[in-house]
Parts: C-alpha cells; sequence; structure tokens
C-alpha cells in the first residue's frame, strides 16, 4: 500500500518512493530471539539507506522505535525488565558470540543501533537504560556489500548484515532453529536496494536523487 507524499508516492512499509520500494524482496520469519531496532532519527530521514527497517519488516519477532533518548521508554523498559537483554556494541567487555555462548535462561532480546557510528554513541550515551546492558559483538569476516556507503572501518557492516551474522551465529549454537533459504533470502532487499542505487550513480542523466560514488 502507498501513500501520497507531495507529487511522489511513498510505500508505508518501508518509507521509501513507489519506485524504489523493496518489499516485494523482503521474506519475513521467525525467531525465538527477539530484535529491538533504535533507529536515529537521522537514519528515518535517509531515502537512500533503510537497512534498520528492512531488518524489522523481515524479523517478525522485532520492533522498531525512532528517537535518541530511551531512557524512559515505557515499552523499552519492559522488554529490559521481562528479558535477557543484550546490545549489539563491540566493547572489550563484550561477549563474542563467534567464541562464547548466550545464556538461555530467559527469552533473549538484543538491541540494535541504527545509525551512523557518530550517531549510535549519542544513543548510547543519552539512554541510560541502554549503558547496562551486556554488550554483544562477533568477529568480523566479511567485508560490507554497501557499496554506495563508505564504512569507517574494514570490519564494519550495515545493520542488516549484521543481522545476519548474529542470526548464523545464533543458529550454530542452538538458540535458533531458522532454515537455510530464510538466512540466505534475507539480504535480498538490501542487495536489491544497492541495485538500484548504483544504476543512477553509474547513469548520471536519469532525472533522481544522485548518490555519492565511492572508489
Amino acid at each position: 500500500m502507498y501513500t501520497s507524499q507531495g507529487d511522489r508516492q511513498k510505500c508505508y512499509k518501508c518509507y521509501r518512493p513507489k519506485s524504489s520500494c523493496m518489499c516485494s524482496y523482503i521474506k519475513s520469519f521467525e525467531t525465538n530471539t527477539k530484535f529491538v531496532i533504535l533507529m536515529h532519527p537521522k537514519e528515518f530521514k535517509k531515502t537512500k539507506n533503510g537497512t534498520g527497517r528492512f531488518t524489522h519488516l523481515s524479523l517478525k519477532n522485532s520492533e522498531l522505535f525512532i528517537g535518541i533518548d530511551f531512557t524512559n521508554h515505557k515499552r523499552i523498559n519492559e522488554i529490559i525488565s521481562t528479558c535477557r537483554a543484550y546490545i549489539l556494541y563491540p566493547s572489550k567487555d563484550a561477549i563474542n558470540l563467534s567464541t562464547q555462548k548466550l545464556s538461555e535462561s530467559k527469552e533473549i532480546v538484543i538491541f540494535l543501533i541504527d545509525s551512523t557510528w557518530s550517531c549510535a554513541s549519542k544513543i548510547f550515551t543519552e539512554s541510560k537504560n541502554l549503558q547496562n546492558l551486556q554488550h554483544m559483538s562477533f568477529d568480523s569476516t566479511k567485508l560490507s556489500q554497501f557499496k554506495i556507503k563508505e564504512q569507517p572501518k574494514d570490519y564494519c557492516l550495515s545493520t542488516m548484515e549484521s543481522t545476519l551474522t548474529v542470526l548464523e551465529l545464533l543458529n550454530e549454537q542452538g538458540i535458533e532453529n531458522i532454515q537455510q533459504r530464510n538466512l540466505d533470502d534475507f539480504l535480498n532487499p538490501f542487495h536489491e536496494m544497492i541495485k538500484y542505487q548504483l544504476k543512477y550513480v553509474e547513469n548520471p542523466e536519469i532525472n533522481a536523487v544522485r548518490f555519492k560514488k565511492y572508489n
């Protein structure tokens, strides 16, 4: 379903213009683990991005919230109080999913911050309720396929790419039992978005939003 915005139609699910809607490539599935995506307002306004929203639409057991300071957010505090909560945030004290197994004493919830690294730091600093959560990380063995966005470090991945790695590792640990075809298809909307954007980068005569091309 689409809504009108000025002279352009916009998809109300992925919040992208109708011409670049990627919903047809999303195949959602259930997970034992709950994922909570915290999206910075600046990320929400980007039409050329959307990996956090793609992640939310792909995972049935997920919730998405937009903001910076979630300290007094009723729903988020409820989730933290009733689940075994982690936040995907690299630090020296983080549980490394590549080498350490998670505890299954409660339903596991993983918070994902969807923003640039500088904005992610702002969310983490402002949201006092996130600061006591156990950090989670993994050994990155993949390079980001986000060809139209320059990552600050080689090991940095987009929200959707990071989530796929987490899902694969949880599958290996037996915490998840996700069918391989779901994992194989997970990045389809991400890949199609990149293809769509590269088309405009490589064809500057097309009357559309321009994207900076990185070497």
